[in-house]
């Protein structure tokens, strides 16, 4: 018996016990996802605490992100189609929370939502800022009324809410760090549970140590000790990362409240994956956009555990789909797209 007929007989050996079971079950032939048993199969309940269409909102800034090349209209303020498309990331939708519109209004809308975004930005005065200071406080005290209202602060929006819970105008220290690739030296208790790197991948925790992962952005900021020697900071937050400017100065880069789902982010998390100016140097290989996208789902999971269901009519009427993003980066720098509201 030659070598091809020897296989022909083995290979028909082999199957021939799958074909006298289909033959059995009226010639149908099972595939190998196919179940033998009579139980059907059966997704997982979904968890009744969690809420599973989360809503952010996210503070406007003011001016149009681009130094007028957009717009020039009086009240003019926008979001970064970046910090959007972040939170979209996660599995949630976002209500652009005007800085200018009136308290009513703005209560309104935090009714409508499950956590708040402070983006970055250059506004450190006047209304922008008691407007920021409103809508932290109105966040406390949803949670201090049993709602999960989670807030994350980036870049501009960490340090304000570092001085409004300092209760201090010069608490902030200038360090140099514009346009800075960047690692993030890890605390001791910087993946425990409820922070921001409790379920980031080991190697991805790893790798944010040892490879510039993020991107910092910025020219103020606090250092460790600063912050622990002050007694509001030191009850309020508890220190999960420390990063270098380029002059080789220690400051704190990621924050979290100890009572309160308050996280300060010095670095953009939403750089690497979204914004593409030439001006910056925002990481973007694959672990950096594993960051990006790690970040946001920490932060969509915060809000899903809002208890919050607001009417879903009304949550569509305010939804930031209901405008549309202006491409503003054509000069290679600034925010590549930017929501506008005049």
């Amino acid at each position: 018996m030659g070598n091809d007929s020897v296989c022909r007989l083995f290979f028909f050996l082999a199957l021939s016990p799958c074909l006298l079971y289909a033959i059995s079950q009226d010639h149908h032939i099972f595939l190998p996802t196919d179940s033998l048993s009579s139980s059907a199969a059966s997704c997982l309940a979904t968890d009744p605490n969690l809420n599973y269409k989360p809503v952010i909102g996210i503070l406007s800034h003011p001016g149009d992100g681009a130094s007028g090349r957009l717009s020039n209209a009086t009240g003019v303020s926008y979001i970064a189609a970046s910090y959007v498309k972040f939170v979209e990331s996660g599995g949630a939708r976002v209500i652009p929370l005007l800085y200018n519109d009136s308290p009513q209004t703005l209560i309104k809308k935090l009714d409508l939502v499950n956590g708040v975004l402070f983006t970055g930005g250059w506004a450190t005065s006047g209304v922008y800022l008691e407007t920021l200071k409103n809508v932290f406080e109105k966040a406390l005290e949803k949670n201090d009324a049993g709602d999960h209202f989670p807030t994350f602060a980036i870049n501009l929006g960490g340090n304000l809410v570092i001085k409004i819970v300092s209760e201090l105008t010069d608490i902030l220290e200038t360090f140099n760090a514009s346009s800075l690739p960047s690692s993030l030296q890890l605390g001791v208790n910087a993946n425990a549970e409820g922070s921001l790197f409790e379920r980031f991948p080991p190697d991805l925790l790893t790798q944010l140590e040892t490879n510039c992962l993020v991107l910092h952005n910025h020219r103020y900021a606090i250092s460790p000790s600063k912050l622990q020697n002050n007694a509001n900071l030191a009850s309020f937050f508890e220190i999960l990362t420390t990063s270098k400017d380029k002059d080789d100065k220690t400051f704190v880069s990621t924050a979290r409240g100890k009572k309160y789902p308050v996280t300060v982010s010095l670095w953009h998390p939403e750089k690497n994956a979204f914004e593409w100016a030439t001006s910056l140097k925002a990481p973007h290989t694959e672990d950096a956009v594993r960051v990006t996208q790690s970040t946001a789902n920490f932060f969509v999971r915060e809000a899903r555990k809002s208890s919050n269901t607001p009417d879903a009519q009304e949550v569509r009427d305010n939804l930031i789909y209901n405008f549309k993003p202006t491409y503003g980066g054509t000069a290679g720098k600034g925010y590549d797209e930017v929501y506008l509201f005049e």
